[in-house]
C-alpha cells in the first residue's frame, strides 16, 4: 500500500505509521523486504545499543550494513548518504539496535566485515539527485536489452540500479551458462558513461527485485517480506494431498512455489497420527484399497476391490486396529462395521442467498417456423401473381393505343379499365377453381373483347387442323392475341 492509504494511522506531524518510511515512499509501495523495527516504534532507549544499522537502497531492493556515528544522531526512516567504493549512495535506514545484531547473524554477516559508514544526512539535492537516477533507470535498462541483442549474447536483463551520485550502474542479468560480457561491459562503458558492474542473479532473485503479483490475489511474498529463499520439492505437495500439477504448482519465477512450505510442518505433525502402512486391509468381504485421506478430520476413505462404487470413511483409530488384527491373522468381517457413522442434521428452512446458484435461461426469440400453406392457397399465390403481371401488360397497352392529348382523360381510363380488368380476372380465377373452370373462364374472355375497352385484334379465319376444325380449337386460336397481348396465361383447364 501506498504511504498515503496506510492502515496504520498518521502522526501528528502528518507522516504515517506502520514501517517508518516517514512519507517518502509515496510513489507505488512502502519499503520492500524490510524488517519491522517494533523496538523503535515503542519509544524507550535500547539497552543493547549497537552503532550498526541496516540501510536498505531503491525500496529495499538491496540492503547493507554500516557503521552509524554517534554525533549524526539517525534514527529508522531517515534517509542518509553512505560510502560507496567511487563516491555515496544514498539509502533509507530499516533496522537500529538490538534488532541489526539479529538480522546479521540471521544473514552470516560478522561485525569485522562492516566497514563502510554513514556520512550525513541526506539534503534536499540528494533527494533530487536519487530521483533523477531512479529514472534514468528505465531508459538504461532498454538500451542495455538492446545492447545485449546486437552482440547475440544468451543472457536476459533483468534490472539496472544506479549509484546515488549517478557514477556506477550495476546491471543484474540471469542465464543458464556462464557468460562473457567483457566486450559487452566496454559497449555499456561507452554509451552510458559510468562504471559498469554486471551482476548475475538466479530466477527468484529476479522476481524478487521486479515484484508482481501471485494467483492467490496478493503481492509477491519475495518481493515484499521473504528475504531467504528455501529448497522446496514435490514431496511437500504429496504431503499435502496436491495435486501434482506443474502449472499450479509453479511460481512467476518458474519455480515452485515458496508458499509450498509455509504449512508443511502443521501437516507433518498432523500425519504423524496416521499409520504408515496402510494401502490394503484385508476383510472377510475382500481386499479394502486406500482410497483418500482427509488429514485434518482424521479420516481414511477405503473400498473394495472387487466394487469400487461405496467408499467407507474410517477413523484413524479404527484403522490401526483392522491392520494389527491384520498382523494377528484374523480377518475383520467388513468395513461397514467399522465405518464412521454421521448422525444426520435436522434440516432448518432458513433464507439462503441464492445469487449465482440459478441460472435462468437467456431470453431469446425464438424462430418461428412458417407453416406450411394448402395447395389451393398455392394456387391462389400464383394466379393473383399472374393477374398483376397481366394488369401491368393491360395498361402499358392501352396507353400504346388510346394516346390522347388531355392527360386527365387518359389517366380515368387507365383507372377504368383496370378496375374492369382486376373485376374479369377475379371472377375467372374463381371460376378456373371450380369443376369445368376452363369453360366458364372461356366466357369473360369472349365478354372482355366484346366491352371495348381493349383494342380488338383482327378477326382470322380458322385454320383447318389434324382434329377436323372444331369450334373448341378456334375460339382457343382467337383468345390467343388477346393473352399474349394482356401476359395471362392460357386457363388451367385447356
Amino acid at each position: 500500500m501506498a504511504c498515503k492509504s496506510c492502515g496504520t494511522g498518521t502522526n501528528e506531524d502528518g507522516t504515517p505509521k506502520g514501517c517508518g518510511s516517514k512519507g517518502s515512499c509515496g510513489t507505488s509501495s512502502c519499503n520492500k523486504r524490510s524488517a519491522y523495527d517494533w523496538l523503535a516504534d515503542l519509544g524507550i532507549d535500547d539497552p543493547y545499543a549497537n552503532n550498526i544499522v541496516e540501510v536498505s537502497f531503491k525500496d529495499g531492493a538491496s540492503q547493507g550494513f554500516y557503521y552509524a556515528p554517534a554525533d549524526l544522531e539517525v534514527f529508522t526512516g531517515d534517509n542518509v548518504a553512505v560510502e560507496a567504493d567511487n563516491g555515496y549512495n544514498i539509502g533509507r535506514i530499516t533496522l537500529s539496535g538490538e534488532l541489526v545484531r539479529l538480522q546479521m547473524k540471521k544473514k552470516r554477516v560478522s561485525e569485522a566485515k562492516v566497514t563502510s559508514s554513514i556520512l550525513r544526512r541526506a539534503n534536499q539535492r540528494d533527494m533530487e539527485k536519487a530521483a533523477e537516477c531512479r529514472e534514468l533507470e528505465k531508459s538504461t535498462l532498454v538500451k542495455a536489452r538492446a545492447i545485449a541483442r546486437q552482440n547475440h549474447v544468451k543472457m536476459k536483463v533483468s534490472d539496472v540500479e544506479y549509484q546515488g551520485d549517478a557514477r556506477k550502474a550495476t546491471i543484474y542479468y540471469t542465464a543458464d551458462d556462464r557468460v562473457d560480457f567483457r566486450e559487452l561491459v566496454r559497449q555499456y562503458s561507452h554509451q552510458f558513461r559510468v562504471k559498469i558492474e554486471m551482476r548475475q542473479i538466479g530466477p527468484r532473485q529476479e522476481t524478487a527485485r521486479l515484484g508482481g503479483i501471485g494467483s492467490c490475489g496478493r503481492e509477491l511474498c519475495c518481493s515484499t517480506w521473504l528475504s531467504d529463499f528455501n529448497a522446496v520439492n514435490t514431496a511437500a505437495a504429496r504431503y499435502q494431498n496436491i495435486a501434482i500439477n506443474q502449472q499450479k504448482l509453479s511460481g512467476q519465477c518458474g519455480r515452485l512455489k515458496c508458499c509450498l512450505n509455509y504449512e508443511l510442518d502443521t501437516y507433518m505433525e498432523a500425519l504423524e497420527v496416521f499409520p504408515k502402512k496402510a494401502d490394503k486391509i484385508k476383510t472377510a468381504a475382500g481386499l479394502a484399497i486406500l482410497i483418500k485421506t482427509d488429514i485434518f478430520k482424521g479420516i481414511m476413505f477405503y473400498t473394495y476391490k472387487e466394487n469400487r462404487g461405496q467408499l467407507y470413511p474410517i477413523p484413524v483409530a479404527k484403522v490401526h486396529e483392522l491392520i494389527a488384527a491384520n498382523r494377528a491373522g484374523n480377518l475383520p468381517a467388513d468395513l461397514h462395521s467399522h465405518q464412521l457413522i454421521v448422525a444426520p442434521k435436522e434440516e432448518v428452512f432458513e433464507y439462503e442467498d441464492v445469487t449465482g446458484a440459478i441460472d435462468l435461461k437467456p431470453m431469446e426469440k425464438r424462430k418461428k417456423r412458417r407453416k406450411k400453406k394448402p395447395a389451393s392457397a398455392q394456387r391462389k399465390r400464383s394466379s393473383s401473381s399472374r393477374s398483376k403481371s397481366s394488369e401491368g401488360a393491360a395498361k402499358t397497352g392501352e396507353g400504346k393505343a388510346k394516346p390522347t392529348s388531355n392527360p386527365t382523360e387518359q389517366g380515368g381510363e387507365k383507372k377504368e379499365g383496370s378496375s374492369r380488368n382486376k373485376k374479369r380476372r377475379k371472377s375467372r380465377n374463381s371460376n378456373r377453381n371450380k369443376p369445368g373452370g376452363a369453360a366458364a373462364g372461356a366466357k369473360p374472355a369472349s365478354g372482355a373483347k366484346s366491352g371495348g375497352d381493349a383494342p380488338s385484334p383482327k378477326p382470322t379465319s380458322p385454320k383447318p387442323n389434324n382434329d377436323g376444325g372444331q369450334t373448341g380449337n378456334a375460339k382457343r386460336k382467337q383468345r390467343t392475341p388477346r393473352r399474349k397481348k394482356t401476359g395471362g396465361g392460357p386457363p388451367k383447364g385447356e
